[in-house]
């Protein structure tokens, strides 16, 4: 069946409120995962629950609550967390698996489902199909004798914060004896009921804005460079050493460097890398993507990359393969073998601030020491044509590429590359490029654009 204008994908079920998105909706998902969650789990009727502060939240909380219930499962509800909270009280409480109520970075407007299987990983594309056709077929429900239950767990957040203190490789102690200067913008999301917590544990002095919990964004909620002009003004203001943005549901961070500038989102699992890479062995898994500033602190610990379609579950799946030390996204999602595999800002956060204890040196300092490059993002609406027909434009366009079509098409040279891919949470094409200069990854984006354009331009002529 097909849901005009949802968004149907890994990253789980998302539209704009009212629209697409509906209580009704957002029911029938959530029931559907329910059965189907319960019918994997041996002994477990569990399901966890929670939610980013996004104002439509508690209308579809008791949506999902009441959808929970209708098919017996037993809710473990956290109230608002951030999701990869979510994802470690799946794994706590063995539950059968959990429901995030986030859009994650999209614009107000928007809300979404996310699905969680037991392992605490999102489903990956075999178990999406599998349960979107349970939502589509005739399914048992509750009798007035089975009807659901639900309680509440209000020591998530601590037990994740206590899980990240107790990282091996992060000097608790010697953090706290910095007392860094952390400015910190939570966009008004979840990140506010956790990360003045987390920093407080690791004896910070923070600065912060947009704290409140209320969901209405003052900005953009995607912290990418654009967005954080007013964390860049905290930053000099306040003297930090370094500032935190974090996205809606606190699976993301950026970094803002002592002198006032939004270094990029890219840095942030990179930096991480530099800190793990020096404690565990194996590769590091990011998607293709991610900046080629991960292959330079890969390749100075002796180090491989390897690369995964987008999409977090993508790149957890390739992890856990892999034997992977780290992994992660250019998003500034940072994934941690030994925490769960699941992207996790406040897991950054903490091996950042590890960082600037055993470097003794500024934010910037750091960042200096390795290449820059510029990366450029641009979108294509979808074209009714098949993409195949723009690869084979981009083939022909860019002959001496490697090519990876692992999702979309990646082609690739020694120190630049474009990614042209459909999205999984918009109806667009993305399209990305990275060079040393801006002006060079521009023309990059320029070729993938005109491809884009000529299937248009072809597919119109041919429909009329």
């Amino acid at each position: 069946m097909d849901y005009p204008g949802l968004m149907v994908s890994v990253s789980g079920v998302r539209g704009r409120v009212g629209e697409a998105l509906t209580p009704e909706i957002v029911g029938k998902f959530a029931a559907g995962f329910g059965h189907w969650a319960l019918s994997r789990a041996a002994d477990s009727q569990v399901i966890v629950l929670g939610r980013d502060s996004r104002v439509s939240g508690p209308m579809f909380h008791h949506a999902v609550i009441a959808a929970l219930e209708s098919v017996g499962a037993h809710i473990i509800d956290l109230g608002i967390v951030p999701t990869p909270t979510i994802q470690l009280a799946v794994e706590h409480h063995h539950a059968a698996g959990g429901l995030g109520i986030t859009a994650s970075h999209n614009p107000i407007e928007w809300n979404a489902l996310k699905f969680i299987g037991p392992s605490g990983l999102f489903l990956d594309g075999n178990e999406a199909r599998e349960m979107r056709a349970v939502v589509e077929s005739p399914f048992a429900r509750a009798t007035w004798d089975r009807i659901g239950t639900v309680e509440t767990d209000d020591a998530a957040i601590q037990r994740h914060i206590d899980a990240i203190l107790a990282l091996p490789f992060i000097d608790v102690d010697g953090i706290r004896a910095r007392r860094f200067h952390v400015a910190l913008d939570c966009v008004r999301g979840a990140g506010g009921r956790f990360m003045p917590t987390l920093l407080d544990r690791f004896g910070c002095i923070v600065s912060g804005i947009n704290m409140e919990v209320d969901g209405r964004f003052p900005r953009p909620p995607e912290p990418v460079a654009e967005n954080l002009g007013e964390l860049e003004a905290l930053v000099k203001k306040c003297g930090a050493a370094v500032g935190f943005a974090v996205d809606p549901d606190v699976d993301r961070l950026a970094l803002v460097s002592d002198e006032g500038r939004a270094i990029g989102e890219d840095y942030t699992l990179a930096l991480a890398a530099s800190v793990v890479l020096g404690h565990r062995g194996g590769p590091v898994v990011t998607n293709l993507s991610t900046s080629r500033i991960v292959d330079d602190v890969a390749e100075r610990a002796g180090r491989a990359v390897v690369r995964a379609p987008v999409g977090e579950v993508n790149v957890a799946t390739r992890m856990r393969s892999e034997g992977a030390a780290i992994g992660g996204e250019g998003n500034g999602g940072v994934i941690l073998t030994e925490m769960h595999l699941g992207r996790d800002a406040p897991v950054g956060v903490a091996l950042i601030l590890q960082l600037l204890h055993q470097e003794d040196r500024s934010l910037s300092a750091i960042v200096s020491d390795y290449p820059r490059y510029s990366i450029v993002k641009d979108k294509l609406d979808l074209p009714a044509a098949p993409l195949d027909s723009v690869y084979r434009i981009l083939r022909t366009t860019f002959p001496d590429a490697d090519v990876d079509t692992q999702d979309g098409m990646r082609l690739s040279w020694s120190d630049r590359w474009l990614h042209v891919r459909p999205s999984g949470t918009e109806p667009i094409v993305r399209v990305i490029a990275e060079a040393p200069t801006a002006d060079a990854a521009k023309a990059m984006i320029i070729a993938g654009r005109a491809a884009g354009e000529r299937l248009t331009a072809a597919w119109s002529i041919i429909s009329s």
